[in-house]
């Protein structure tokens, strides 16, 4: 048997009752972390052994890549051709089994680029071919999955989108996804940290000439397939967007209604689609709910944002049932509170939480 197979076996209830009564939080700032606004600890995913990767913005409010082991330990590292000012620095956002992680860094003229860190920590860069070298512009790399592929996209000299493959021999594959826009702000992308599933099939968003996002995924083998969520809008900004794909195909998102509000939803392999609402989320323009993370379990967490624009955490259980959670130390104002984006196997969420000061800290949640 399975451990998705136990977990159905032990039933819902139980699973519901145990999260909300055994929780447990771990909360931890990377030391040089700033306590300013925009700055502190930001974990962007956590291993089923309990490693988190992310980066930290420090008191000027540049970005460095770290590591923290389950027990506390932390290791630290930058991309040596990364910028010292004040928004630039080092991104990580993928890592693999192999603990080969991926990520893009900003130079001193605000141009990103990729780069691949390996066990050792020797650090690889590059750029998809036809990236623009303007600032804004450049290499944006998100995912990387078992066999060392990386996948992400890139912002050409017209500040258009298109999606990348980096193969572990250094070659790259581009596309567009049909119906993609070709106007400033346009394109297609990928979905960041989980986009890329062993297979290869990569999940993200095209953006149309309208401004409308649309889901969709691509097959190893080139082939589309693009979704709408039933109730999504049709007007700029509004559609479909996604979180990454799984090995089963399994693909969860977000969608923008014709209000502005936002809805989650879990599309299976077979193209069902359940959309979903957090219990407590606001219905306001730029409120509701956001997916960010899955795991093999087809489990989906992310924050939700309340009528006081006030985030917090929920999860959402393979049978639907949803439960809402807030870190001790959230601040309670507008932009404040728990925004989980990390979700390991074991049931182990991760993120940050917005504190009263508006700096940011990283937590890990046991269930």
């Amino acid at each position: 048997m399975n451990r998705k197979q136990v977990w159905m076996t032990v039933g819902v209830l139980f699973l519901a009752a145990s999260f909300a009564s055994a929780q447990s939080y771990i909360t931890f700032d990377v030391p040089g972390a700033g306590t300013g606004a925009g700055q502190g600890t930001f974990p962007e995913n956590v291993t089923d052994t309990g490693l988190v990767f992310g980066y930290y913005v420090d008191s000027t409010s540049v970005a460095h890549g770290f590591i923290r082991t389950w027990q506390g330990a932390y290791t630290k590292f930058d991309v040596s051709a990364a910028g010292t000012g004040a928004g630039q620095g080092t991104f990580p956002y993928s890592i693999n089994p192999e603990t080969t992680i991926t990520g893009y860094y900003t130079d001193a003229s605000n141009v990103t680029h990729g780069f691949v860190r390996t066990p050792n920590g020797r650090i690889t860069t590059f750029d998809a071919p036809g990236a623009g070298t303007g600032a804004g512009q450049g290499t944006l790399s998100y995912n990387i999955n078992p066999s060392g592929e990386i996948a992400g996209y890139y912002w050409d000299s017209s500040n258009v989108a298109h999606v990348f493959v980096r193969y572990p021999n250094g070659s790259f594959l581009t596309y567009e996804g049909p119906g993609a826009g070709t106007g400033a702000g346009q394109g297609t992308g990928t979905s960041a940290g989980i986009g890329l599933n062993p297979e290869g099939a990569i999940a993200g968003a095209i953006i149309d000439d309208d401004n409308v996002l649309h889901g969709y995924y691509r097959k190893p083998d080139g082939t589309f397939v693009v979704f709408e969520a039933p109730g999504a809008g049709s007007g700029p900004g509004q559609g479909t967007d996604t979180d990454g794909i799984g090995a089963n195909y399994f693909v969860p998102g977000l969608w923008v209604d014709s209000n502005g509000v936002y809805h989650g939803f879990a599309r299976t392999a077979d193209g069902t689609i359940t959309e979903f609402d957090a219990p407590g989320a606001g219905t306001g323009a730029q409120q509701g709910t956001l997916p960010e993370v899955f795991n093999a379990l087809n489990v989906v967490s992310g924050p939700y944002i309340d009528s006081n624009n006030v985030l917090h955490g929920f999860i959402r259980n393979w049978n639907g049932s949803i439960i809402t959670f807030d870190v001790p130390g959230a601040g309670t104002g507008a932009g404040q509170g728990t925004a989980p984006d990390c979700l390991n196997d074991e049931g182990v969420d991760a993120g940050d939480y917005i504190d009263a000061n508006n700096a940011a800290h990283g937590f890990l949640r046991t269930p």
